[in-house]
């Protein structure tokens, strides 16, 4: 076996092993789904910690409040994503194939 040819078979393995690895990082369907379980999971932590941003009274919200300075970032993403959304139900069922 030549150099050219031991070359060329490592750039064609390792152009095969970078278009998997930009697959299964990117482009797979999985990816979609770990992302949306990940927000949704967000959604529920930061539902929990501040239902009063929705009107939902909670007894806990005083100690909860000491977390706004913490997660203030994340706090407002999430006000403006929960507003934006047409329905939760619906979100969900489109998880579900319903």
């Amino acid at each position: 076996m030549t150099l050219a040819d031991r070359i060329e078979s490592f750039r064609t393995t390792l152009e095969e092993w970078l278009r998997g690895l930009y697959h299964g990082l990117f482009t797979h369907p999985a990816y979609e789904k770990i992302e949306q379980e990940a927000e949704d999971t967000e959604d529920a932590f930061m539902l929990a910690c501040f239902p009063d941003a929705f009107g939902i009274p909670s007894p806990v919200s005083y100690y909860t409040a000491e977390l706004l300075p913490y997660l203030e970032d994340e706090f407002s993403a999430w006000v403006r994503r929960m507003w934006d959304r047409q329905s939760v139900v619906e979100r969900k069922g489109h998880q579900y194939h319903f």
